[in-house]
């Protein structure tokens, strides 16, 4: 009996693995996208939570919103950038530069005024820029 419930665990796994087959045009890559422009509340109150609204603008039909990268640089301070992926398996992409809005949630739990800079593109340069925007806190 054990040799038997043996062969058949041995045969399911193998199965459950050899059916896993990786598309070839399944290549991507990550990018991030630039912020048209952004929706904050004038003030925060510590301890809730806000939804922050973006619009973001998708270059082309191969590429997809995945999330956001917010990196904390201070206590209050914020980094904010739309990640996108880009797949690029037969590289026939149509440009579309289509608007579109997604949203954050966000936690306010210091009293000092939040600095969020969000991710606009590059220069000339190849510098990053950002839309910088201050939210004071207020404590009731």
């Amino acid at each position: 009996m054990k040799r038997a419930l043996c062969f058949f665990l041995i045969v399911l796994t193998t199965i459950t693995f050899s059916s896993c087959d990786v598309d070839d045009n399944s290549d991507f890559y990550y990018v991030s996208l630039p912020i048209e422009s952004v929706a904050l509340p004038e003030s925060f109150e510590v301890n809730k939570t806000y939804q922050i609204n973006v619009t973001y603008k998708r270059p082309n039909d191969c590429t997809y919103f995945e999330g956001f990268d917010v990196a904390k640089l201070d206590t209050t301070v914020r980094d904010v950038v739309v990640v996108g992926s880009t797949f690029s398996g037969d590289g026939n992409c149509a440009e579309i530069s289509e608007e579109i809005n997604v949203s954050f949630n966000f936690l306010v739990l210091y009293t000092d005024t939040y600095v969020f800079r969000f991710w606009t593109g590059e220069n000339e340069n190849g510098e990053s820029e950002y839309l910088e925007i201050e939210v004071p806190v207020t404590t009731e």
